[in-house]
């Protein structure tokens, strides 16, 4: 998928989860139609550098401490 339809998806559709910081960037994380995407954006660079898409719970792992997966559904 094309970076500028990844964003519509997010903004459209993407229900917020979580944040974590993951060395200069903070990374969101979102959930939408049975999938999960992380945003990593730069603070420094005031930018999306970017985005990744993915449908398996291990991916949440870094999130676990602040969402529970009953929540979801998952």
């Amino acid at each position: 998928m094309p970076f500028e339809k990844k964003c519509d998806v997010i903004t459209f559709s993407g229900n917020y989860l979580s944040q974590r910081t993951l060395s200069d960037c903070k990374v969101f994380l979102y959930f939408t139609d049975g999938f999960f995407i992380e945003v990593f954006y730069s603070p420094r660079y005031q930018k999306v550098l970017m985005i990744n898409a993915f449908e398996k719970p291990l991916g949440l792992e870094p999130y676990l401490d602040r969402i529970s997966l009953a929540d979801l559904g998952v």
